[in-house]
């Protein structure tokens, strides 16, 4: 059944007008931007305090490190938005909740978007991160050789890819936290058909998708479509959090189960009567806090306190 929160949620956020509905789709794509960050405060919540919180320069990417204790093990967060929305800040509140609660440090990445930034201009920006923390995490008071990855939606994508990728470049990372990742560049799945459009549906999707990546080639890559990796062992052990009325939540399910069939320990969880976004949505959903905890709970349990 959908949780009424759902509803209330959709209400929310601005809507564009008319002369933007009419407009070029770059100029919708200026105002979606701009009115996902405006919703930060209604969506979200007040700001948890923590005793670091600190905007740093990873190898020129924009990341924000938060940090409650020295020596602490890290997680690099990767944000949603369809790869050409959100921001530190539109995840600035899952973060800090996240850090307070599971004692790890949060390092929150400000990866290039698209249009502006095709593929794989997200996906390097991951990767210097990564390269970063490992080579200056010591100096920020963290530890970098306890270290895990995790994002929501796009943000999933490219946490999954990156862990991969490490994992072949025999760097693996220690733990993933996937949030209803994005998967399948075909939207193929039965749960776009079977889901209501509750914020997310396949055009969407396909526009998401055709704008990150352009050429289509590309689009069947290991490095875009993950489920077109052909060994999946010895990936990080996960936790795939997947929503009941979302359209991506059976290519969520269908990943989880094909790092399972590799041998790759996984806990999958799907949060009923909710829709694709709440998690980081502290404010509208009691499901968002619950999901917070349990990512907490992950780590501390996984980078081994």
């Amino acid at each position: 059944m959908l949780h009424p929160q759902v509803e209330a949620s959709l209400a929310v956020r601005r809507r564009p007008p008319a002369e933007v509905l009419e407009a070029d789709p770059y100029e919708q794509l200026v105002f979606a931007r701009q009115a996902m960050e405006d919703a930060v405060e209604a969506e979200c919540g007040p700001a948890i305090p923590l005793p670091v919180v600190v905007d740093v320069d990873a190898g020129g990417v924009p990341c924000r490190l938060y940090a409650g204790r020295v020596g602490a093990p890290v997680f690099v967060y990767l944000h949603g938005g369809g790869w050409c929305y959100g921001s530190i800040e539109t995840v600035d509140r899952l973060c800090r909740r996240i850090a307070d609660r599971s004692g790890c440090a949060v390092l929150s990445v400000g990866y290039r978007l698209a249009p502006e930034h095709v593929f794989p201009a997200a996906l390097d920006d991951v990767e210097t991160v990564l390269s970063w923390i490992r080579k200056e995490g010591a100096g920020l008071g963290v530890d970098p050789s306890r270290l895990a990855i995790g994002g929501d939606s796009a943000g999933g994508q490219l946490a999954t890819v990156a862990a991969r990728r490490q994992r072949d470049a025999v760097t693996p990372l220690d733990f993933q936290v996937l949030i209803y990742p994005a998967i399948d560049p075909m939207t193929a799945s039965e749960s776009y058909d079977e889901v209501g459009a509750y914020g997310l549906d396949r055009a969407s999707m396909r526009l998401a998708w055709e704008t990150f990546v352009p050429a289509v080639a590309q689009r069947f890559s290991p490095d875009v479509a993950p489920l077109a990796v052909e060994d999946l062992a010895g990936m990080p052990p996960a936790l795939v959090l997947t929503a009941e009325y979302d359209v991506l939540r059976d290519e969520g399910a269908d990943y989880a189960d094909a790092l399972v069939a590799a041998g790759v320990q996984v806990v999958h969880v799907r949060y009923a009567g909710v829709n694709h976004g709440f998690a980081r949505k502290l404010a509208l959903f009691d499901a968002a806090r619950a999901a917070a905890d349990q990512i907490a709970v992950s780590l501390r349990a996984a980078l081994t306190f």
